[in-house]
């Protein structure tokens, strides 16, 4: 007997630098609004780094949200696929002492693992410079589209994702507690 296909559906980034919190922002609303099979992780990965490594390991398939900064239009939206994907991840590093995700996907290779399937959905970053601000609207706007990207990513994979009838209380579930969830973060942010 065959395994199921293991997927992992990853955000990256830093919600406290703006822009840099696109990946983590995508998938917080495709968790929201979409379930998914239970061989299928959705995962705020933050900046935590090296700590992803296992389940970059474990995963078959690899899908990444993040924050994409190579001089395009702020908004621009690029999808690349599997030997491609390491140019492309991370807007930037905050410190030396920061680990990539392209330090990620090597160290995952290097122990005899990752996924065979790879794609990163990134967005050019208008803002990675403004502590505590919210997503531009060039960014935040792009949410949407980089979600209907994913679905039909999954759906190439063969992974059946839902839609929620209705979508889950950011106040109560998962990845989206402690009201650091987008809609919560930039209520905070504007009462400041």
């Amino acid at each position: 007997m065959t395994r199921p296909r293991r997927t992992l559906v990853l955000g990256i980034g830093n919600v406290l630098w703006a822009d840099e919190g696109f990946g983590v922002r995508a998938v917080e609303t495709f968790y929201r609004h979409h379930a998914c099979p239970d061989d299928v992780l959705v995962m705020d990965g933050g900046t935590q780094g090296l700590y992803l490594v296992p389940h970059v390991q474990a995963a078959d398939n690899l899908l990444v949200f993040d924050a994409v900064d190579y001089g395009r239009r702020p908004g621009d939206m690029i999808v690349v696929r599997g030997e491609e994907v390491p140019r492309f991840t991370g807007a930037r590093k905050m410190s030396l002492h920061q680990t990539g995700f392209q330090d990620v996907l090597s160290a995952a290779n290097l122990l005899g693992g990752g996924p065979d399937r790879l794609t990163l959905i990134g967005v050019q970053a208008a803002d990675l410079a403004t502590w505590g601000g919210p997503l531009t609207n060039s960014v935040r706007d792009r949410i949407g589209m980089a979600i209907e990207t994913a679905l039909c990513e999954l759906d190439h994979w063969g992974v059946a994702v839902t839609e929620r009838a209705e979508p889950l209380d950011p106040a109560r579930q998962g990845l989206l507690r402690h009201g650091i969830d987008l809609d919560g973060f930039e209520r905070q942010s504007a009462a400041t």
